[in-house]
């Protein structure tokens, strides 16, 4: 699986390494958090994209668990992402709640859509309208969308040019019975934001309005 690089914080601007982590919550850890993550762990989601745990950073909340994705289409990534669960039993101000959920996404575009200037904006949409569409709740979202395009020479002149779309937000899931999260439907939520960026198909009926990327020419290959 293609794991999504780069730095994630409680705020989006960045990730932290996960240099250092568990792949699993201890017996010692708050029973709202395991609760959450056993909530992560037994979600059901749509068989194109591939989800495993992966090591969590550790310096930005006292429990902290991660996933990493992949959109896959037979041996293609067409988009990956990191999705990170954290919990402060405290409380935290910014963050307003308990938990906050810190993601990153990527996929690669075609250089018409990575052109429209107003790409930030509807990919923005896409994981705010991801979240109502189950009837979330959230605070405090955060976040930047950014492209880059990449253009290669001499000994890599023969490769074409190519741009990408990364999404880094965070936002606060709103506390249910015991103070836990529904974190399996914040994560199908999440899935169906990788899936949208991906390009593929909505898994069920939706709105006809929602705009979704044109499938990629030269997905990346696993």
């Amino acid at each position: 699986m293609a794991a999504a690089q780069g730095r994630l914080s409680d705020g989006a601007g960045g990730m932290d390494d996960p240099k250092e982590g568990d792949l699993h919550t201890g017996d010692t850890a708050p029973v709202p958090f395991r609760a959450a993550v056993e909530a992560l762990r037994s979600a059901r989601l749509r068989p194109q994209i591939e989800v495993e745990p992966t090591r969590a950073p550790q310096r930005l909340a006292p429990h902290a668990y991660a996933l990493e994705a992949a959109v896959v289409d037979g041996d293609q990534d067409l988009a990956d992402g990191r999705l990170v669960l954290l919990h402060d039993p405290a409380g935290h101000d910014a963050w307003r709640g308990t938990f906050r959920l810190v993601t990153l996404v990527r996929a690669e575009l075609e250089a018409e859509m990575a052109a429209d200037p107003l790409l930030p904006e509807v990919c923005w949409s896409w994981l705010t309208g991801a979240l109502q569409a189950r009837g979330l709740t959230y605070g405090e979202p955060s976040g930047t969308v950014t492209r880059a395009s990449s253009h290669y020479f001499g000994g890599l002149s023969t490769r074409p040019a190519a741009s990408q779309i990364e999404i880094r937000a965070s936002w606060t899931p709103r506390e249910g019975l015991g103070g836990v999260p529904d974190t399996a439907a914040h994560l199908a939520s999440w899935c169906d934001l990788l899936a949208q960026v991906a390009g593929l198909p909505p898994a069920g009926p939706g709105d006809a309005s929602v705009v979704t990327l044109p499938q990629r020419r030269d997905p990346q290959a696993r």
